[in-house]
């Protein structure tokens, strides 16, 4: 059974930053691209970032880029994603995604 579970989210303020977590189990993950979501309240959940298997490419979309920061550790099955110069627009439920398997999500929230 895959599992995925993000953590590292909290209260931080503005111009903050953050790292966050997503611990796979139940696959292979060194054959595994990894994604990270975020879904604000009222809004569709967005692509954050993507690293690939050996995390030798990563995306960002251009909103973000400078700002995020996605890394992977295979041989701890964990994906990281530091976030530096938080906004209160990063305020959102962060959620690590691979192989149509989603984890629960970890809240993040910006604000003084």
């Amino acid at each position: 059974q895959v599992q995925l579970v993000e953590s590292g989210g909290g209260l931080v303020q503005p111009g903050g930053s953050l790292t966050l977590s997503c611990a796979a189990s139940g696959l292979t993950f060194s054959s595994a691209a990894v994604r990270w979501y975020r879904q604000a309240p009222g809004k569709e959940r967005e692509l954050v970032a993507s690293i690939s298997t050996y995390g030798v490419y990563t995306i960002y979309p251009d909103s973000l880029k400078g700002r995020l920061i996605v890394s992977r550790d295979n041989a701890k099955n964990t994906v990281y994603l530091r976030m530096i110069t938080l906004k209160p627009e990063d305020t959102a439920v962060y959620y690590c995604y691979t192989r149509d398997y989603w984890g629960q999500g970890t809240q993040v929230t910006v604000s003084s």
